[in-house]
């Protein structure tokens, strides 16, 4: 078990760009990634000639992402194609969907790193739903369901690769924060929103994890492997799931999710927290290390910058998972 400064301080990556092959003919797709983590992730994978989806909540964003990303890596062999998609508003995932599917035959990794932290209480999506757990669970929800089979081709194509196909889920550290069992349902078995911010926040990660778990139980067959990646952004947050699912911490880090938290604790992380590509590390460690196979993470998670720590006992419930599972489905049935 990792020591709680351990994991609020962690040793170096042990998976950088620097261990990274050729990515040429590979496509990716990341939300959140006109800027923080999404983007240098992106970074990399553009640098390695990956084809790369930048998957942001308008246009605006979303070019001027690829403009940066061309102007620091002419060298680059790759291409960076903005993808519109406000993954809070599920009328906008089948659209992009659509768009991708469109123009690419293969998808090697899915990376769900669009995410909200802390907004004020109350906060919904279009549809009324809780932000936190439609940024975090619904809209990747659908995102995966349908972008699923393209997954499996793609993972069919590379027998010699097993697993090398990922959809990676990021949340947090679910040992400090989360409501006692995981999540707070009310009488329909939904998600229950909580009225202090950071168990609502940390609720809606444990979605995450169990959605990751149940991803990987139905697509490892296929040779696609689901995975959960632990972000640490204003205090230690960690993400578990069972069977397959994996869970990745980036660790302490500053990015655009602290913009709405009170100035003080803003200017404290700005001193203390490391750069958002720490948390790039982390994400690059749980998509692309080969070192991270299905039998190493059976039963654990990902933490920064690239390390297995066991999943919390109280958040590996089979039953509240499923309930969650089918929550995610009714709420998206009209949307997938």
């Amino acid at each position: 078990m990792v020591s709680t400064f351990s994991a609020i301080f962690p040793p170096a990556p042990p998976f950088t760009e620097r261990d990274l092959g050729d990515q040429t003919g590979k496509v990716f797709i990341i939300t959140g990634a006109a800027s923080g983590v999404g983007f240098e992730l992106a970074r990399m994978l553009y640098s390695k000639h990956g084809s790369v989806y930048i998957a942001a909540r308008s246009s605006k964003r979303a070019d001027e992402a690829v403009t940066k990303l061309r102007l620091a890596l002419p060298a680059s062999q790759g291409r960076l194609v903005p993808l519109v998609v406000d993954i809070a508003d599920l009328g906008t995932v089948k659209g992009a969907v659509e768009l991708f599917l469109g123009q690419e035959s293969r998808l090697d990794v899915l990376v769900h790193n669009a995410g909200v932290m802390e907004p004020p209480v109350g906060s919904t999506t279009k549809l009324g739903h809780d932000l936190e757990i439609g940024t975090h669970c619904l809209g990747p929800f659908v995102l995966t369901t349908l972008l699923q089979d393209v997954l499996k081709r793609t993972a069919a194509i590379m027998p010699a690769r097993p697993h090398s196909v990922r959809v990676l889920w990021i949340a947090s550290l679910l040992s400090l924060g989360p409501p006692p069992g995981g999540m707070v349902f009310d009488e329909g078995g939904g998600p229950k929103a909580i009225p202090k911010v950071f168990p609502n926040y940390m609720q809606s990660k444990v979605g995450c994890a169990w959605l990751a778990s149940e991803f990987a139980a139905r697509l490892e067959r296929d040779g696609v492997m689901s995975v959960v990646s632990r972000l640490i952004l204003i205090s230690i947050s960690g993400v578990g799931t069972n069977n397959n699912g994996k869970a990745v911490h980036p660790g302490l880090m500053r990015t655009e999710l602290q913009k709405t938290m009170p100035l003080p604790g803003r200017v404290i992380m700005s001193l203390l927290f490391k750069p958002a590509v720490y948390g790039a590390y982390t994400e690059l460690y749980a998509a692309f290390s080969p070192q991270l196979t299905v039998d190493k993470i059976r039963g654990g998670y990902v933490i920064a910058w690239g390390r297995v720590e066991p999943v919390p006992k109280d958040i590996a419930d089979t039953q509240k998972a499923a309930t969650f599972w089918r929550y995610c489905e009714r709420e998206t049935s009209m949307y997938v």
